[in-house]
Formats: structure tokens, sequence, C-alpha cells
């Protein structure tokens, strides 16, 4: 299978795209610069240039011979509201059109623990940030036909990988969980695909379930 991660060149971006390749799967990392095309080759991955400014039309070349979109793109931290909204939402909903154009029927979208709990976005201190995630879920749920995987992770970190992971936030003893477990959540559904299953699932660290794709449909 072939795999296109939208956001390779980010903290979760390339931990996605190192453990992917790892695994013997084909990778293109989408990355917004040719400067950053270095990294993604060192990682293991093939860049492909993708603005997420642009038009979902002038994505699609980029997402020739792929099987499944990754999307893990966001603004980062030192932006402010209207780029949020550029990328953490314009930007998912451009990526999800261009994904269906490009008639690729599967799309995994990295999202936050909270989104869907108005009340935490007012608590969070960072508003925009969870209305772009709770209304690129919902685009992604409601008005596209793709195959989809949301993934809610919480606070992310750059510790040591635990190998563990919950579904549940009320089985957590934390908020918490780290990049590069988050990224392997992710290879973990690229690797065992659903046909015609549309899921979303939190993720937060506890003894890491087998059952990972036991999920509800929603």
């Amino acid at each position: 299978m072939t795999t296109l991660i939208i956001g390779a060149h980010g903290q979760v971006g390339q931990h996605i795209v190192k453990q992917l390749a790892a695994t013997g799967e084909t990778v293109y990392g989408g990355i917004r610069n040719a400067e950053q095309a270095d990294t993604i080759t060192q990682l293991g991955g093939q860049p492909r240039t993708i603005d997420l400014l642009g038009t979902a039309e002038d994505m699609v070349p980029a997402m020739a011979g792929v099987d499944t979109v990754v999307f893990s793109a966001g603004s980062g931290g030192s932006t402010g509201d209207d780029m949020t909204l550029n990328i953490d939402l314009d930007g998912a909903v451009k990526a999800m059109h261009a994904t269906e154009l490009a008639d690729i029927k599967r799309f995994i979208l990295i999202s936050a623990l909270g989104t869907d709990d108005r009340a935490f976005w007012n608590q969070s201190g960072i508003r925009p940030y969870y209305v772009a995630k709770y209304y690129a879920d919902q685009w992604l749920r409601h008005r596209t036909d793709l195959d989809y995987t949301i993934l809610r992770p919480g606070a992310l970190t750059n510790d040591a990988p635990t190998g563990q992971i919950s579904l549940d936030p009320a089985t957590s003893d934390t908020k918490k969980i780290t990049r590069r477990d988050v990224a392997a959540a992710v290879v973990a559904v690229v690797k065992h695909p659903q046909p015609n299953w549309s899921m979303v699932t939190r993720l937060l660290p506890r003894p890491y379930v087998s059952r990972l794709f036991a999920y509800k449909r929603v």
C-alpha cells in the first residue's frame, strides 16, 4: 500500500513517516516547500509538495498512486487564529475534497481530545483550535463519502513512547500521550484497513488495546 502524509514535516508527521516506512510501506511525505524534502528522504519517505493554502484541485497530482491519505498538518502554536482556520480547518477540508477528486477512499484525520466538548473549548485557552478541529471532523463525517478514521489524541508530549494506548479516556490516569505513540496508532490504522468503516476514537496512554480496530461504528 501507498500512503500520503499531509503535514509530514510536523512533529507527529515525521514520526509517522519514519515508523510507516520502516514497515516497508511506500510513504509520500506531503511538505509545503522544497527545503523540507531532505528531512522526509532521511526518514524513509518520498517528498511531495502540497500547498494547503492553494486549491483542492492543485493537491490532486500529489495524490497520484496513493491508497490512503493521512492529514497530520497543523498551523502550529506560533501562528495566529487566521492560520489555524486556514490550515487546521480549511486545509483539512480541501485535502478531503482532493482525496475524493483523486478517487481515493481512505482518509485518516488526526484531531484532538476534547473536540466534541464545547465546554472544554472555553477552558482550553485555545478555543479557535478546537473550533477548527470540530468542524473539520464534522465535515469528514457528514460531508464526504470517504472511509475515514478520526484519531483524537490527548495533549501531545515528546516523551519516550510507551507502546500503550487506550481508546477510552475514562480508563486513563492522564490526558497526555506521546507523539510517537500517536504515530504508532496511525501506522496501525494504515496497516489494518477496515473497508467501509467510519470510525472516531480517542487516544490516551494505557495498556495497549489489541482490539484497536473493534471500534463502534459511528
